[in-house]
Formats: C-alpha cells, sequence, structure tokens
C-alpha cells in the first residue's frame, strides 16, 4: 500500500474552477497526497480572463504546485506557432491521460487518482493504468468528508454554485 505522499493527485480544469469558486483549493493538499498539475490543465484554467483564472495562477505559484510537462502541451503550443487552428477540446484530459501512463511505465509503478468533474469522462473509454483511478469532484469531497478532513461536501459545492459555478450534477462512482 503506497503512503499518501506517493499518490499523486491530478486535477482537471473542471474541479479546479469549482474548488476556486468555493474558495477550498486548499481541499486538494487533506488527504496529504502529491498535488501536481499537468502543463496542460494549468494553461486551460489560466489563458484567459476568468473569475477564476487569477486566483488559480496565484494558488499554484504560493503552493508551489509542481507542473508536469506533457507532449500534449508541447504540440499544441507548437500548432499554436505555426498558426496551425490547435484543436483545444479534451486537450487537458489528453495530457493526464499521457501522464497516467508515463506513470505506469515507471519502476515502481507511481499512484496516481484523476480528479475530473466533466460528464463525458465518467461515460468515456478513457484509459486509467491500474496504478491510477478517476474520480469526481463530488466523489472526492464525499471521501473528505467521510474521513473527517472537511466538514460538509454540500457546503463546498454550495459556496460553488452560489459564486456562481455551474457544478455538475453528476455522482461518479455511482
Amino acid at each position: 500500500m503506497p503512503s499518501p505522499k506517493e499518490i499523486a493527485l491530478l486535477p482537471d480544469a473542471g474541479p479546479l474552477i469549482t474548488l476556486a469558486y468555493a474558495d477550498a483549493l486548499d481541499v486538494l493538499f487533506k488527504p496529504g497526497w502529491t498535488v501536481m498539475l499537468v502543463d496542460m490543465v494549468l494553461h486551460e484554467v489560466t489563458r484567459n480572463q476568468t473569475p477564476t483564472s487569477g486566483k488559480l495562477a496565484k494558488w499554484v505559484a504560493a503552493t508551489q504546485t509542481t507542473i508536469l510537462p506533457t507532449k500534449t502541451f508541447a504540440h499544441f503550443k507548437q500548432a499554436s506557432l505555426e498558426g496551425a487552428a490547435a484543436r483545444k477540446n479534451n486537450r487537458g484530459e489528453l495530457a493526464i491521460q499521457e501522464t497516467m501512463s508515463d506513470f505506469a511505465l515507471l519502476t515502481p509503478p507511481k499512484n496516481g487518482v484523476f480528479l475530473f468533474e466533466d460528464h463525458k469522462i465518467a461515460r468515456a473509454s478513457f484509459m486509467v493504468p491500474d496504478t491510477c483511478q478517476k474520480v469526481s469532484t463530488r466523489a472526492f469531497l464525499i471521501f473528505l468528508e467521510q474521513k473527517g478532513l472537511i466538514q460538509s461536501a454540500a457546503e463546498i459545492e454550495r459556496r460553488a454554485v452560489q459564486a456562481g459555478r455551474a457544478f455538475s450534477a453528476l455522482r461518479f462512482p455511482p
């Protein structure tokens, strides 16, 4: 069984945005796992001026969160430089899947938790190596509440919605 520090939490853009709306980004560190962002996801949440982009950029800098480089983001940047219409859809998820595949190839393999919020990911045939798993934002918050690491998952959801976030109604795993 891996120690908490040996588990990498890889949040997608959706959970980061939701937790930023709720002023609850700190909950990502509650399990004691190592929080890491793939470069493509960081780009997605900070590239445009949004209600959470500045907050997320400051949080990443303040927490000194590890940013993992990916071929997905390198390709995106190169295509953008060349003036090609770089596909934007699902790039963050592709970069996370790339990272989890890299984790599986390490000796010993690294354990990862992919934190997502997108309905399509829950239903998609998203390749997750044996040492990794995917968990929705809501399931993660409920896990934290059940472990006594936060007082109320519902309160964090409520704060995000009240601040303007259209939080996913999806409950995964069921």
